[in-house]
């Protein structure tokens, strides 16, 4: 059925449908369980006692470091890294945090490709290998494991048109209201048309190579988005704009809300959440932070991106052994790279020098790392299941359509 046949969701209707879509989704599998529960990952933090996990600097980390939120990322010259791509809970904090988020998000990946326990202990070795070979002082490119490679390829061979064809399903100048997007009242049409024609969006709009700094930008069209499991009660909007000596661009305008992830007490960091999560993404992956601006929306803290063809994010479905190591090796670095640009060379030896303690003899792991791991899974499985009860309850009272194994997992 195309998307022009399918019942768009009115203003006043939006969060209830946002809430049923979340429940859909969190249902389908236990690591789409912990990709959509942020959350629940925080709660564990407060409760664990911190005397139990490393100190290490305060820097700029992601918050909500999993899988899915690291991928290719292009930046304004066309050029493509696989960096943190979701800022959304970037603080200043301790990195320790987002080794665990992206332990806990291997191991879910590592039991929904039906990998051992052995194997998911292996990972947390590489992952921590990885991560510490990221912080040298002359870190070596690393080889890409075959599922990077792949997505990169993807990325480095995609055009406007499979962006709109992915995003809009269409290539015509239209956002097509439906199942993904939402009619806007005319208030926030008014109020998106007024900050589009603002100097600094406008320029944003045209700060890419391709693109006359001078050229004109005219707004086309613009709907609510209705867009993963975090954005729930969120404002979430996609603008299309055509820009005079650029084709059309899709921008993404998303509301900045507390980020719940626990923050260091040294470093400032700015009031406005919108300029939090730009500053951390100009430190943690320079090529998305240039693309990105804060603003005021409805009386809302948001950030504007463009979506670009090549920025995607790395699925894990089904692995081997072999390659489910290799990942996280890679993945690992990614994200310590990304810590280890913050620091001073001295900084960078003496936080190694303390991940490298703790370690058993059948573990070659932190054993913090491994215990916090462990209680994740067992907390978010528990909670998974207590989840999927509760939605089989829901969707028998109201005759909807059951989760089955079988059923692709939308995240787009």
């Amino acid at each position: 059925m195309g998307a022009k046949n399918r019942k768009a969701i009115a203003a006043d209707e939006r969060s209830a449908a946002l809430i049923e879509r979340r429940n859909l989704k969190m249902a389908r599998s236990a690591h789409a369980y912990v990709r959509g529960n942020t959350l629940k990952f925080y709660e564990w933090l407060e409760r664990v006692d911190s005397r139990s996990l490393p100190d290490g600097p305060a820097v700029w980390i992601c918050g909500d470091c999993h899988v899915g939120n690291l991928g290719p990322i292009a930046d304004r010259k066309g050029r493509v890294d696989i960096q943190i791509r979701d800022l959304d809970q970037t603080v200043i904090g301790n990195p320790a945090h987002d080794l665990i988020r992206l332990g806990l998000s291997l191991a879910t990946a590592s039991r929904g490709s039906d990998l051992p326990g052995v194997t998911t202990a292996r990972m947390i070795e590489q992952m921590i290998e990885g991560y510490e070979a990221g912080l040298g002082d002359h870190a070596e490119p690393e080889r890409k494991p075959d599922t990077i490679r792949f997505v990169m390829k993807q990325a480095m061979g995609r055009t406007w048109k499979h962006l709109a064809e992915e995003r809009l399903e269409d290539t015509r100048p239209k956002i097509p209201l439906g199942k993904r997007f939402w009619p806007l009242t005319r208030h926030e049409h008014r109020e998106v048309a007024a900050l589009f024609e603002t100097k600094a969006v406008r320029r944003l709009a045209t700060s890419l190579r391709s693109r006359d700094d001078g050229a004109g930008v005219e707004l086309v069209d613009a709907a609510y988005w209705m867009k993963g499991c975090s954005s729930l009660g969120r404002l979430r909007l996609a603008v299309l704009l055509r820009v005079d000596d650029g084709g059309l661009c899709l921008m993404d305008v998303k509301e900045a809300v507390q980020a719940a992830a626990p923050r260091a007490s040294a470093g400032e960091m700015p009031r406005q959440n919108a300029e939090r999560v730009v500053e951390g993404a100009r430190h943690l992956s320079p090529a998305l932070g240039k693309r990105m601006l804060s603003a005021r929306l409805l009386d809302r803290s948001v950030f504007l991106r463009e979506l670009l063809p090549q920025d995607l994010k790395v699925e894990i479905d089904q692995l081997s052994r072999g390659e489910a190591m290799r990942v996280a090796h890679f993945l690992a670095m990614i994200v310590s790279r990304a810590h280890a640009r913050q620091m001073d060379p001295e900084h960078r030896r003496a936080w190694r020098s303390e991940l490298a303690r703790n370690r058993t003899k059948s573990l070659d792991a932190p054993s913090w790392l491994w215990a916090s791991v462990v209680a994740l899974v067992a907390e978010h499985e528990a909670a998974y299941l207590e989840h999927c009860r509760r939605y089989a309850m829901i969707a028998s009272a109201k005759g909807l359509r059951l989760v089955r194994q079988t059923m692709p997992l939308d995240t787009r």
